[in-house]
């Protein structure tokens, strides 16, 4: 449909994305698609929707060493007079990149913050103190036994005053946290910079497949205890039921956009493996049917079930409650929808969100109702810890 609205081409021999909307989708987007609550403090006021409608993309693959400039003719000025305008905005861009965050906005003091708890990492503070942490996991465990909900998504905001270029981190990030689905989206006065390990929704082809991650192991850089606790994650029945049940909810929703039996289950649980951690990770596939549209299928699926839990609704409005500040982009998505009818979109975890002079640095867990709080809050420090490796220079 975008195609023929705006009268793009696509080519097949090109990167996918030639142009159309991309940007980022908030994790409180949902309730313009859902009857969900939000969280009650927003200190950052972060946008739910921040897209952009885009004719021109530089596209790089970085395997081939090869770069392409793929420019849509949805305007009618001459093209030579585009092409030397879409030089004078990328030199302006490589130029501004590197400005200090603090430059663009005024930072917001402590007092202007929801309640903090100090942590023993210099400057670094949480919504939740460990004791709080554990005593919260409790109340979703009695949610679970009074028959709410099966799974919940229960995170922390960890805030840390930026400092320096916001590109310098996602670069160190980038290099000290390597991700498949990361990306780096600057909205003026906030920057994404995400390391994400996890797909959300991609079609090609109108070809679906999404990837939810759910069970995580710590690594230790010794590849003899990678390698037993890699085992004993991937038998883990804790982790499993848990990755299972975000499966069936993905294959409802799936089924909600797919052709009728198109949607399986190509990977249940698999184990893989990153700079910091393990991960169980799934992959279930499906068909559209005639006549959806891809933003049909992001409206359907979003926010993904691996950062909300099981059923979906009722876990939100618990998230809502329990957690006192809103989540912002984090557990949201960053991604693109083609003019060809492609999407590709992550799941905004193991993301830095920079805003008023801070460094937003959220980090949660599924809770299910064997969990054991203790566990549950240390598996939160073992996923921020290549985010924190990056704080620094």
């Amino acid at each position: 449909m975008l195609a023929a609205q705006l009268g793009g081409n696509v080519r097949p021999d090109l990167p996918p994305f030639q142009g159309g909307l991309a940007g980022m989708f908030g994790y409180e987007l949902a309730p313009s698609f859902e009857s969900v609550p939000v969280a009650r403090i927003d200190e950052f006021e972060m946008p739910a929707l921040a897209v952009g409608l885009y004719d021109v993309v530089v596209a790089f693959d970085h395997d081939q060493n090869a770069a392409w400039l793929i420019c849509q003719d949805w305007s009618d000025n001459d093209p030579a007079a585009r092409l030397a305008l879409f030089r004078q905005c990328l030199a302006s861009e490589i130029a501004s990149t590197h400005a200090p965050a603090e430059s663009v906005v005024t930072r917001l003091s402590r007092k202007e913050l929801a309640p903090q708890y100090l942590l023993p990492y210099e400057s670094l503070t949480s919504n939740f103190s460990a004791d709080k942490y554990l005593r919260t996991v409790r109340r979703v465990i009695d949610y679970i036994y009074a028959g709410d909900v099966y799974q919940v998504n229960l995170s922390q905001r960890l805030l840390h005053p930026a400092h320096g270029s916001t590109v310098d981190l996602y670069c160190r990030l980038r290099e000290r946290n390597p991700a498949p689905m990361a990306g780096y989206l600057d909205g003026g006065n906030w920057q994404v910079v995400s390391a994400s390990p996890e797909r959300f929704l991609r079609i090609a082809e109108r070809q679906v497949e999404t990837r939810p991650i759910k069970g995580t192991a710590a690594r230790t850089r010794n590849a003899d205890l990678d390698r037993v606790a890699g085992h004993q994650l991937a038998i883990s029945p804790k982790d499993r039921a848990e990755n299972v049940m975000i499966v069936d909810l993905l294959r409802n929703d799936l089924s909600r956009a797919c052709q009728p039996a198109s949607v399986r289950v190509i990977q249940l649980c698999g184990l893989e493996t990153y700079a910091w951690v393990q991960h169980l990770v799934s992959v279930v596939e499906g068909m559209l049917r005639d006549g959806v549209q891809p933003f049909d299928l992001l409206r359907f699926a979003f926010p993904g079930g691996s950062v909300t839990g099981v059923p979906k609704i009722r876990a939100m409005q618990i998230i809502a409650e329990l957690e006192p500040t809103v989540r912002g982009p984090y557990c949201g998505s960053l991604g693109y929808l083609g003019i060809g009818g492609q999407m590709d979109t992550n799941i905004l975890i193991r993301t830095i969100t920079q805003a008023r002079g801070w460094w937003q640095i959220p980090v949660g867990g599924g809770i299910v109702a064997d969990s054991d709080p203790q566990h549950e809050y240390e598996e939160t420090w073992h996923k921020a810890n290549g985010m924190l490796q990056a704080l620094r220079p």
